[in-house]
């Protein structure tokens, strides 16, 4: 270990402490627990995880290592390292209400609503888009007679899409927007409960403007229960 003079490397208010009590002699600094592992101070680490949690969901929800390498810019044999990596986490991500609360629970709802847009949605005319300016809420028990009527009025033509219950649904994702509830992706789910007569449902509140958050948090923000 090479040693450094105190003076040049400490600023001179704490070079002159050290002075007082250990002058001439050579002490060990040690690194303490506030070293930061490589990546971490630049959020490096943070974004290779996120993309490596993502190529897995999307290669077990059918995506090709051809693909996915073509996707990412990087070689076959990168994209098998990802897959079999000793460091997996286990945020396997699952089109469910149990997988949305593992994540929402890890503080990644962000990042379960990202493969749900890639991997499991079907997008319609209109449909929502993923926005990074989006802030997600919840997840939360929402009453279902705040949803606007004419998209719970429609019938039972979709309830045929909604015959599962429980966790192995998703929770549905209903847009705030000017003071009302919207949910207009999942209409075989919302179908569905109609039929069974739920009152309320776990529900992801999509929040795009800054003004639509404030009124929000002012009227539901401590009415809404989080769902366990």
């Amino acid at each position: 270990m090479k040693y450094e003079n105190a003076i040049e490397i400490l600023p001179k208010e704490l070079s002159r402490e050290v002075q007082k009590y250990a002058a001439g002699k050579l002490l060990y600094i040690p690194s303490g627990e506030g070293k930061r592992a490589w990546g971490e101070a630049s959020g490096y680490r943070e974004q290779l995880q996120r993309r490596n949690r993502m190529i897995r969901n999307k290669y077990a929800h059918g995506r090709t290592v051809s693909e996915l390498a073509d996707e990412y810019f990087l070689s076959l044999d990168s994209i098998k390292k990802i897959f079999y990596s000793k460091k997996q986490d286990s945020h396997a991500y699952a089109a469910t209400i149990e997988s949305a609360l593992k994540y929402a629970n890890d503080g990644m709802l962000e990042e379960w609503m990202n493969c749900y847009w890639q991997l499991s949605r079907t997008a319609t005319a209109g449909s929502l888009d993923c926005d990074l300016n989006q802030l997600y809420f919840g997840i939360v028990k929402l009453p279902l007679r705040l949803i606007q009527r004419d998209e719970l009025d429609i019938g039972d033509a979709y309830a045929n899409e909604a015959d599962n219950h429980g966790s192995v649904l998703p929770p549905l994702i209903v847009e705030y927007n000017q003071g009302k509830f919207h949910c207009t992706e999942q209409r075989g789910i919302l179908a569905g409960l109609k039929q069974r007569k739920v009152n309320s449902y776990p529900a992801i509140i999509v929040l795009r403007e800054s003004t639509d958050y404030s009124r929000f948090m002012d009227h539901f923000g401590t009415v809404l229960f989080f769902v366990n």
